[in-house]
């Protein structure tokens, strides 16, 4: 099949499959629009031999990159210019790689909790995660191989566990963030999502500049994040981690419990301060003259962050500045290159009111550090309810990005 026509099934795909599963913005036009940019493609590559890796792969990218040719809406109801801007550098280099772009894909109202229409393409009674859900939901159920999220608190690696595919978040600032709509640059990081991980190798490397890629050497040593940290998870999360742990150790891989984070009280309640003010201080001007346009949960966000006082924001920073040190440090002292933990609580909530909690990426996001969901398992939930994916989360050392995803496909075939 020519690419030309693998896009346009893609276009079908979700004209039709993306009718109740919402993970896409609607886009009057999409056929004409896809099939220009690859009458684009193919003018600017006519020889196979020089094409580039990810030519003609078909891309979803979540509504808080700015796109050109199409608007940025970042699930918000504010005036659509207010988002106008140049395209996100992610976005193009993505581009330059031969991606396609699909069509914009839902995020929560400015990527933060307020939830959009999108299901879960495993049971649509249950949340797809966020706030990139519908990257997520889009790649795991085959719309597109390929999305771009983002990564604030737990935005990348939670909604991949919950719909069961691949999702990764990079070192903090391994990729450039301008042209994405900012939610807490102390923490936003631009991440994606991906069929396999030779695909999500390969997107990676089109997103990072310098990237260097490594073979994946002898297999890493992988660390268990012993102490309060863990027993935020549930009883499910829990027995199916377990398994996944004797797995590893089955297939040969040596697995140590390391107490850490036994602080996760203060670390969660860090990332909260600095996420609010942030939001808080980006919103400023907008929120003062579009208040009534902000959903609820995003406007008690905004008046609570303008609630908290210099000192105890700045307070929180140096706790993140101080993990951002002391987490690395940990890993080296205790021989450590790959935290493993579950990706998320548990399996996705039932419900659409809530986008689950991101309470398991959390020191990981904070301290900067790369982080992989490699679909792992499922649970059931509820008694008589539906299985539902869990995932595994793969935390790596700082910069350490090509390692980890180097690692990922043994990693994934010990636990699948």
């Amino acid at each position: 099949m020519s690419i030309a026509a693998e896009l346009a099934d893609v276009v079908d795909r979700i004209a039709h499959s993306d009718a109740d599963l919402h993970a896409f913005v609607d886009e009057p036009g999409r056929a004409d629009r896809v099939r220009a940019e690859v009458d684009a493609m193919t003018r600017r590559w006519p020889d196979p031999e020089h094409r580039p890796p990810l030519h003609g792969v078909p891309l979803g990218v979540k509504d808080v990159f700015r796109v050109d040719g199409l608007p940025t809406r970042a699930g918000s109801a504010v005036p659509a210019e207010l988002l106008d801007g140049a395209e996100a550098t992610a976005v193009t280099r993505l581009r330059a790689a031969g991606a396609v772009v699909a069509g914009k894909t839902v995020t929560t109202e400015f990527a933060y909790f307020a939830p959009g229409p999108t299901r879960n393409p495993h049971h649509p009674e249950h949340t797809p995660g966020g706030s990139s859900s519908g990257s997520a939901a889009a790649v795991a159920a085959g719309l597109v191989p390929l999305a771009l999220g983002t990564q604030t608190v737990g935005s990348v690696i939670r909604p991949a566990a919950y719909c069961g595919c691949i999702g990764f978040k990079p070192t903090y600032g391994r990729v450039p963030c301008d042209g994405v709509i900012a939610n807490a640059p102390t923490f936003d990081t631009v991440g994606l999502f991906a069929a396999d991980p030779p695909l999500a190798m390969a997107a990676t490397a089109a997103l990072v500049h310098g990237w260097g890629p490594v073979a994946p050497g002898e297999r890493p040593v992988l660390g268990v994040p012993a102490g309060p940290y863990l027993d935020q998870a549930d009883v499910g999360a829990c027995g199916a981690f377990a398994t996944q742990i004797t797995a590893l150790r089955a297939a040969g891989y040596d697995v140590r419990e390391v107490a850490a984070v036994d602080d996760i009280a203060q670390v969660n309640r860090r990332q909260i301060v600095v996420n609010l003010v942030e939001l808080a201080r980006g919103h400023e001007a907008w929120f003062d003259r579009y208040a009534d346009r902000y959903r609820p949960q995003t406007a008690a966000a905004i008046r609570e962050g303008r609630s908290i006082d210099v000192a105890t924001y700045r307070a929180a920073l140096d706790g993140v500045h101080a993990l951002r040190r002391t987490l690395p440090q940990l890993m080296a002292d205790a021989g450590i290159d790959v935290w493993i933990c579950p990706s998320a609580t548990g399996p996705a909530p039932r419900g659409l009111d809530t986008t689950g909690s991101p309470a398991m990426s959390v020191p990981w996001t904070q301290a900067g550090l790369p982080a992989l969901s490699l679909p792992a398992s499922t649970v059931v939930r509820d008694p008589g309810g539906p299985a539902l994916p869990v995932g595994l989360q793969c935390v790596g050392r700082p910069g350490a990005d090509e390692r980890l995803l180097a690692w990922a496909p043994d990693i994934a075939e010990a636990v699948r």
